[in-house]
């Protein structure tokens, strides 16, 4: 059996019930660590699991991954994903290809983004289409989600942006030499968001929100240090948001409870930094 188990967004603890009953009876259990990261070390889950856990990066999902499969036909294994495994990022792929092999599988779902940024105060109902929004490069800017945001203005509903994550990437030197060697883990701000955002609005156009357009920030949600700050586009430019995982909304037409959570949200003037201590939006290369 192979065992799909969210581990919600804040710490070891943070497993449900039925999450930690089927890991403690798993031979193998994986920690998938390239699409998101929890907030600990994995030896805290491993005190509390009473399990020894393997962590699933990149090269281990793209080249090992039928491996642990082969394991799941054979033995119970846990497969544990930050968050919830079919919420922000879908691990439908690994389900389909363990089904293939007539693999039995069993998801045991948990909080996530999705969810959980409903805590900053905005209605989950009152949503559209969530994007991803990737580092830029001096010569690459893909602009996708901005039509995806327009969609979602011209309904008037929120956009809850996922930030860009870079854990173990190859780098392109490397790459050219075929060696393993990467670069370091790199996790795009809201800073840097609500910049790459502007710079596309300038390229594009169309006014589907500008410097004054009100949006909020949130980070490490479910943990202790969580942090939510509300502010406009040009102010989010300079947001100091702390340590990853960081993730964003561009609020559409607002309710009045809404109102007033963002307005208890607001970020004060200590939350800002100086332009010279903000990050480039730019990876290099």
């Amino acid at each position: 059996m192979l065992y799909i188990v969210g581990l919600g967004l804040g710490d070891e603890k943070d497993i449900t019930v039925n999450g930690l009953e089927a890991v403690k009876k798993c031979e193998r259990v994986y920690l998938e660590a390239y699409t998101s990261i929890l907030g600990v070390p994995k030896e805290r889950l491993e005190a509390i699991y009473g399990r020894e856990v393997a962590v699933a990066d990149r090269e281990f999902v793209e080249q090992g991954i039928d491996g642990m499969l082969n394991e799941a036909l054979e033995m119970d294994v846990a497969f544990l994903v930050v968050g919830d495994a079919f919420a922000a990022t879908t691990h439908s792929d690994l389900v389909l290809r363990a089904k293939g092999l007539g693999c039995r599988v069993k998801h045991i779902y948990n909080a996530s983004i999705m969810n959980a940024v409903a805590g900053c105060g905005l209605q989950l109902y009152r949503f559209g289409q969530a994007v991803s929004i990737v580092f830029f490069t001096p010569t690459w800017r893909p602009d996708s989600f901005y039509d995806r945001i327009r969609e979602n203005a011209t309904l008037g509903l929120h956009t809850l942006l996922l930030l860009d994550i870079r854990v173990k990437e190859p780098s392109v030197e490397a790459l050219c030499r075929g060696k393993k060697e990467y670069e370091p883990p790199r996790f795009m701000t809201c800073a840097t968001c609500a910049r790459q955002l502007l710079e596309v609005e300038d390229a594009r156009g169309e006014k589907v929100y500008g410097p004054g357009s009100l949006c909020v920030a949130v980070a490490r949600m479910g943990q202790d240090d969580e942090s939510i700050k509300s502010c406009t586009l040009k102010e989010m430019c300079n947001i100091d948001m702390g340590g990853p995982l960081h993730s964003m909304v561009l609020v559409g037409e607002t309710h009045p409870l809404e109102d007033d959570m963002m307005a208890m949200h607001r970020a004060s003037e200590t939350d800002f930094l100086p332009e010279d201590q903000v990050l480039s939006q730019y990876l290099e290369g």
